[in-house]
């Protein structure tokens, strides 16, 4: 997350915030699942280094929602939410 980003986030009030944090981890759940699912059924028709290359976006993915998680979170706690 850019500060400008997190500027942007310092600014949103608490409830705000906690939309913007439930909405994340529903989003970072549905991307594990359909990551599951979708990994677990076409592996076997895939190559090793196209199923490389999906494991390792979907880290990166899962990465990113769970820096901005935590920079919400830690937002949350300054701001006594």
């Amino acid at each position: 997350m850019s500060s400008e980003n997190e500027d942007a986030c310092d600014a949103l009030s608490v409830e705000e915030l906690r939309a913007e944090l439930k909405r994340l981890r529903e989003n970072l759940c549905d991307l594990e699942e359909t990551h599951a699912f979708t990994f677990g059924k076409t592996t076997v028709h895939i190559g090793a280094e196209q199923a490389q290359s999906m494991q390792e976006e979907f880290e990166e993915e899962c990465r990113q929602y769970n820096t901005r998680i935590v920079k919400i979170e830690r937002i949350l706690k300054a701001k006594g939410g």
